[in-house]
């Protein structure tokens, strides 16, 4: 194997538990999560009964849509795990741009509308793009830090 090419810094843990968490949150709307949480009523102002009555299926094909999307949380997931993990040590050119726009397309849209909404998961779920920015922000810093020239001893007299 190629020197330097799996040393892995703070970055790339941070992307690969990010990856995790997607894994987790998909699998959570696959197996988990309820058709209509408390909140999502709330935010329609509708009555459960109401919305049963007037859309006896609704909670089925919810079900439907958020295994659909519980599928493409953990499959995005994985592939974050992967490029954390395999891909952002041997520091490919464009490596950042497409992790900031992973981040903003999945975490940061999520979050974002979940804060639109009033979620009350909104807070635990800023802290994933948190932890994404900052995984970009050292990752930047790791390579500049590896692209400085390195200093002989000779020169340094």
């Amino acid at each position: 194997m190629i020197q330097g090419l799996c040393r892995r810094g703070l970055a790339e843990w941070l992307i690969a538990a990010c990856g995790v968490w997607l894994m987790g949150l998909g699998l959570y709307f696959i197996f988990v999560r309820p058709a209509l949480l408390p909140e999502d009523v709330r935010y329609m102002g509708a009555d459960l009964q109401a919305l049963q009555a007037v859309a006896p299926h609704l909670g089925d094909w919810l079900g439907k849509v958020f295994t659909v999307m519980g599928g493409f949380m953990a499959g995005a997931g994985v592939l974050v795990v992967y490029f954390g993990w395999t891909v952002m040590p041997s520091r490919p050119r464009g490596a950042t741009l497409v992790l900031a726009l992973v981040g903003a397309l999945t975490l940061v849209l999520m979050s974002a509308v979940n804060l639109a909404l009033h979620s009350d998961f909104r807070w635990l779920l800023a802290l994933q793009p948190l932890a994404w920015a900052a995984a970009l922000v050292q990752y930047e810093l790791q390579g500049r830090k590896r692209s400085l020239p390195i200093r002989s001893a000779s020169h340094s007299k």
